[in-house]
């Protein structure tokens, strides 16, 4: 693949190259240099335009992408040159900062007397309150062995050492936003990485199970180990994911794939009530992971349950795409995902609007979509849902720590080169953004206590990943979350660009309270937008979890307000005060809300349009979901 690259990057020498007009000029400038020599500076600074070939004939930009690629492979996709600039930013205002300095060491001056006296009160009394608690999403310490000297003085060590650094990379006068984060950050995942809770002989939980069990729990997280970097070396999925695979134990929703082209198949499911809502449902899900998240195992499955209400679903599933799609972008997805599936869907079930229904980036693609439909005159779409998706990226979360111009030019080098965004490499941001949970947890049990957590269907549907053609990743990094052009209203759509404000279908918006990929104020920004009724629902867990949130599912509650239009903004977080809470799923919500907007039952449609050429080709799931 650098070959080929390579080669696409080579430059023809500068006497055959023919820009804005310049080979003239040039030529004459290179006979007049034979009776007077130039400046070594001014004939250096003429070679830099245009570019010439250098070694190999391989170009200068080639070998810079090359080498950046190379750096982001070893780094995980990080930029280092991003990483020092922000500490760089911190470290310069922090030493000119004499007030903050002394600041700093009084706090540390202040913990240190109060982990010593808590010291004497443990000394004195063995259940001493401690004299820090950890933050309520921190875990790592609830056992009661920690509560037990000398492991207490540790982690009471480690949560005062632990805040001391948030107070010194925040606050800080004159340190951009962007590298206070990205440098707290840092330091939050260093002192991760040395928590006493990760380390044999500082967590009591550990040493208790290994004298109990006379070692055997490290030898079966050796084991635990040894199977996991197997599976790791050779592309294998996590141990239990193969008990649900699609077709099998998960996405089993009877349904035909009734059209497909070079990018998605679309799902049309069975009917299961004698009537059904004329209107259908188009559910456009991120081609970032497979579709059947929203067709899970049966009791959880967000599709059998609007099948069962009498809705007509189609559900678009994407193709994984490789090296020979590095060329696919944004448009090409709206193009061939969202409005050849509408076009599909309308000639199933003719003279009807349809439901449409995005998730996370499958979202954010339907409401462009949507902006540039209602720009057109097309109104084929009844109402608008978006699950856990976001418009406007002003505020999208800590993800947008690994969004600035560095980041993204080296992401798209290493893209470049291999075509597309593998699925590791995708996978580690993420996993950053919650570490405690989603590593050093994971590492404690599996290797340390020797305990497997069972596979679940979504833990197995997490680990089915796909991967992000280069375009599209770029232009969808650059204009979207670097640039926010979709809410500034300078996203283009066939030359023209598009206005949320144009939608005039009804909107039903769902943020979760814990999501790190599009938290929830940032979800509510659609209602700033579109000139239109916005339903909002708030509803409990994270950005997969709380999506799928069957009736049933304990500790389950959500918060839900209409916004009509012309009705003055609510803030989100006045929104989030006043608004009540509901016990239960959110999913009764919005059937109910999905049926309002519908008109009454009628007998179900046929599976494809034989006649219009929307021929069933294979049962669901389909053949795209098997690709790997």
């Amino acid at each position: 693949m650098a070959r080929r690259n390579a080669t696409l990057s080579v430059v023809p020498p500068q006497s055959k190259i023919a820009a804005d007009g310049r080979e003239a000029a040039t030529s004459k400038a290179g006979r007049q240099s034979n009776s007077k020599p130039r400046p070594v500076l001014q004939s250096i600074v003429d070679s830099a335009d245009p570019p010439r070939p250098l070694w190999g004939g391989v170009s200068d930009e080639a070998i810079d992408r090359q080498v950046h690629a190379a750096i982001a492979r070893v780094m995980s996709g990080l930029s280092p040159a991003s990483l020092l600039a922000a500490y760089g930013d911190w470290a310069r205002h922090l030493a000119i900062s004499p007030g903050k300095q002394a600041r700093l060491v009084q706090k540390a001056v202040r913990k240190a007397v109060r982990l010593w006296l808590h010291s004497w009160h443990c000394a004195a009394d063995s259940e001493a309150e401690p004299c820090i608690e950890p933050l309520a999403q921190d875990k790592r310490f609830v056992a009661p062995e920690w509560q037990s000297w000398p492991f207490n003085l540790m982690y009471q060590s480690f949560l005062l050492n632990q805040q001391w650094w948030h107070n010194a990379t925040t606050g800080v006068p004159g340190v951009s936003k962007h590298h206070e984060k990205v440098v707290s950050f840092a330091a939050r995942q260093f002192l991760d990485v040395i928590s006493p809770s990760n380390f044999i002989h500082t967590n009591p939980e550990i040493l208790a199970a290994t004298a109990s069990q006379g070692g055997a729990n490290l030898h079966r997280g050796a084991l635990n180990f040894i199977e996991d970097w197997e599976r790791e070396i050779a592309g294998k999925p996590p141990v239990g994911a193969e008990n649900f695979r699609p077709g099998e134990a998960v996405a089993i929703t009877p349904g035909k794939v009734v059209y497909r082209n070079r990018l998605i198949e679309l799902i049309q499911y069975s009917p299961a009530t004698e009537t059904v809502h004329p209107e259908p449902v188009l559910i456009v899900p991120a081609w970032i992971m497979k579709y059947y998240i929203l067709d899970l195992s049966p009791e959880n499955s967000l599709v059998k349950y609007l099948v069962e209400r009498g809705h007509t679903v189609f559900m678009v599933s994407w193709k994984n795409p490789d090296a020979d799609d590095r060329d696919l972008g944004m448009d090409d997805y709206r193009r061939l995902g969202v409005m050849q599936a509408l076009d599909a869907v309308s000639k199933i079930v003719p003279d009807r609007k349809i439901h449409g229904v995005g998730y996370c980036l499958g979202g954010t693609l339907l409401s462009i979509a949507a902006a540039a439909m209602a720009r057109d005159g097309d109104d084929r779409l009844k109402s608008l849902t978006l699950l856990a998706a976001q418009v406007d990226f002003t505020e999208a979360g800590e993800l947008m720590l690994f969004i600035d111009e560095s980041q993204i030019r080296f992401l798209e080098d290493m893209m470049w080169e291999q075509g597309y965004l593998d699925t590791k490499q995708m996978a580690g941001a993420f996993q950053l953004l919650r570490s405690n949970d989603l590593i050093w947890s994971h590492r404690l049990n599996n290797y340390l206590l020797g305990q497997r957590r069972p596979m679940i269907d979504l833990m197995a549907w997490n680990a089915d990943a796909t991967r992000m053609p280069y375009k599209m990743h770029s232009e969808y990094l650059r204009g979207l979350f670097l640039n926010n052009d979709l809410a500034g209203g300078r996203y283009s759509v066939d030359g023209r660009p598009v206005n949320l404000a144009d939608i005039r279908a009804p909107i039903f918006a769902v943020g979760t309270v814990r999501d790190h990929v599009a938290p929830w104020r940032s979800a509510y920004k659609v209602t700033t937008h579109p000139a239109t009724d916005v339903t909002f629902l708030l509803t409990s867990g994270g950005h997969n979890a709380g999506i799928v949130s069957e009736p049933g599912h304990p500790r389950r509650k959500y918060q839900v307000a209409t916004n009509r239009a012309g009705e003055v903004y609510v803030d989100p977080d006045t929104w989030h005060a006043q608004t009540p809470y509901k016990d239960g799923s959110w999913w009764p919500e919005w059937q109910g809300w999905l049926a309002g907007h519908s008109a009454e039952q009628v007998a179900p449609p046929d599976m494809g349009a034989t006649v219009k050429g929307i021929i069933p080709l294979c049962d669901a799931p389909g053949t795209y979901v098997h690709q790997e």
